[in-house]
């Protein structure tokens, strides 16, 4: 049988075909003999005997044989070669290369794409490698053509090439009736925009972690805009080494108001950076837009876009995405270019990912702050706690002393007023102190006492006999900035506030109803002959009030009294309303410092 190559080398000028002998590549066989082909087929023939089909395969590529005869004996084995090349043209218009090599990896036969991508002409008898320009194999099979060969089964690898370009391939033996096979069909697959894909990523990984590993020795030296400042030098760098962008504007959403602060902007124009936005669909931009819907937008045409707001001078596209926390919405990722369309769908899942690892780094600096600021005001009211009854108990001793000895020595009275007003600073001092400690800007809910702007400032006398009540009142008032006092009975009451000094009064007074030397409403009647307004509020069980101490004091004006075991808010508000009966609910005076 007789095959005839597909080939363009039939319009070969007729002065050579007079000068060359026609060539058939011959693969014999039993009957060669009996046939006697060369006799038969003349002297303008040339007969060219092949050892295998595919041999035949390999000289027919070259395109210099105008056909080939098989004997029956190798009719099978032609069938195959026959339907290899009346499928050349299907081959040539896959997008993948497809190549026949030996066993000394030598090309025998292409469809024509391997030739295309390393631009070379007539890589059938070259060496596969070589056409490649020798690349680096990365595996995961490092020798995959000798693999194939001695395992009789396919191998695969990527190959990395000079000019950064990637193929995988993919070898498969030609297995024959149980010989070792010899031949390799390789399939080659550019795999290019695909590794290049992969090593942004990875890069983008890998400048997400940087861009959040801060250890708290990192920032425990650094104040808050300190700390922020170091994490805006991380973002730009990461931006534009791993992203290659250059315009870049970072804002923060206030939760509380809506509004976009802005964090950080580079490139921007000053009157976009300074532009108040909020979290809209409309009226403010896709910064705005995408801050209240929590998508990505690319924005691929400025002019033409209705949301669009200029950022940059001269900016003709953008890429907005949102800043995500647990898939909430904590701020915007915004960047812009001078060109068209210059944002694809891969840019926007590169940016959608380093913005979650913006968000995380954003929500580690706030912790490490909020840590930061834990640890000053445990370290604050342990200090409180541990002086709070101590100065009380100067206090009171104070008073006690002040009271026998006045009238005795004036200048130890004197003395004992001193020691008064240094003992009330003692408790302030360790409140600012504390205040000034914790970082101001990085205060998560969840770590916060609720500001009471009543209670900031106020002097609150607690009289009870019981320490662990008083010890309490100083626990749960001092985080609201009161300055708490205690004493332990009416008499001492009654000194504390007789001694307080010119212009100075509490704000508050609660006592018990049962006193070891008076009840609650002989405290009121008591304190009345000190000072014209008495702001008591009374602490009582559910027992029975054998004096009636409760009813005589309401008949005498008392509008408050807390049943114990009480709850800090029912506490917080009845202090709050004995303020407000004196001042009035808009007056909010602070007592003197």
């Amino acid at each position: 049988m007789v095959f005839e190559p597909q080939t363009s080398k039939s319009s070969a000028s007729t002065d050579a075909a007079a000068t060359e002998r026609t060539k058939i590549l011959y693969l014999g066989g039993a009957h060669d003999a009996l046939l006697n082909l060369q006799e038969r087929l003349g002297d303008d023939i040339e007969l060219v005997p092949l050892s295998s089909s595919l041999r035949a395969l390999a000289l027919m590529g070259r395109g210099d044989y105008a056909g080939v005869f098989v004997d029956a004996d190798h009719f099978s084995e032609a069938t195959d070669v026959g339907r290899l090349l009346q499928n050349d043209r299907i081959l040539q218009g896959m997008p993948d290369g497809v190549v026949l090599l030996d066993a000394d990896n030598t090309i025998i036969w292409g469809n024509g794409r391997l030739s295309e991508w390393t631009k070379q002409k007539g890589i059938v008898g070259k060496k596969f490698y070589e056409v490649l320009g020798g690349p680096e194999i990365l595996g995961p099979d490092y020798c995959p053509f000798q693999t194939a060969l001695a395992t009789r089964k396919s191998s695969a690898s990527v190959l990395r090439c000079r000019d950064n370009k990637y193929y995988r391939l993919h070898a498969a033996p030609l297995l024959d009736s149980g010989e070792a096979p010899t031949h390799l069909v390789v399939t080659v697959h550019d795999v290019t925009a695909e590794m290049l894909q992969h090593q942004k990523l990875e890069a983008i990984h890998q400048a997400g972690n940087e861009l959040g590993d801060l250890a708290p020795e990192d920032v425990s030296d650094l104040d808050y805009s300190e700390r922020v400042a170091l994490l805006k030098e991380n973002i730009l760098h990461c931006m534009k080494d791993v992203l290659q962008l250059d315009v870049i504007e970072i804002r923060m959403l206030d939760l509380e108001t809506g509004d976009l602060r802005p964090l950080m902007a580079v490139g921007m124009a000053p009157e976009a950076a300074a532009r108040k936005l909020e979290a809209a669909e409309v009226g403010n931009g896709v910064t705005g837009y995408v801050a209240s819907t929590g998508k990505s937008y690319i924005c691929g045409n400025a002019i033409e876009d209705p949301l669009y707001l200029e950022g940059c001078a001269g900016g003709r596209s953008s890429l907005t995405v949102p800043l995500l926390l647990q898939e909430q919405v904590i701020g915007t990722l915004n960047v812009e270019s001078p060109e068209t369309d210059a944002f694809t769908d891969s840019d926007q899942q590169f940016l959608e990912i380093f913005a979650r690892n913006v968000a995380m780094a954003l929500n580690t600096l706030e912790l490490l702050a909020a840590e930061k600021a834990a640890v000053a005001a445990a370290s604050v009211e342990a200090i409180h706690a541990a002086v709070a009854q101590p100065v009380d108990d100067i206090l009171n001793d104070a008073v006690n002393i002040m009271e026998r000895s006045a009238s005795v020595d004036p200048e130890l009275a004197s003395r004992l007023q001193h020691i008064l007003r240094n003992a009330r600073d003692i408790k302030r001092v360790i409140q600012k102190v504390g205040q000034n400690m914790a970082p101001t800007q990085a205060h998560p809910s969840a770590a916060t006492v609720e500001f009471r702007p009543l209670l900031a400032g106020r002097r609150i006398l607690v009289v009870d006999a019981d320490d662990t009540v008083r010890s309490a009142a100083h626990e749960l008032l001092d985080r609201y900035h009161c300055y708490v006092e205690t004493a332990h009975n009416g008499a001492e009451a009654g000194l504390m506030v007789r001694n307080l000094g010119p212009g100075q009064q509490y704000d508050v007074i609660i006592s018990d109803i049962r006193l070891p030397d008076m009840s609650g409403y002989e405290l009121l009647m008591k304190l009345r002959e000190l000072t014209d307004y008495v702001p008591l509020v009374l602490m009582t069980g559910f027992g029975y009030d054998r004096d009636h101490t409760i009813v005589k004091a309401r008949r005498e004006g008392l509008k408050f009294v807390l049943y114990k075991p009480f709850r800090l808010d029912q506490l917080v508000s009845a202090i709050e309303h004995t303020i407000e009966e004196r001042q009035g609910p808009g007056d909010v005076k602070l007592a003197d410092d």
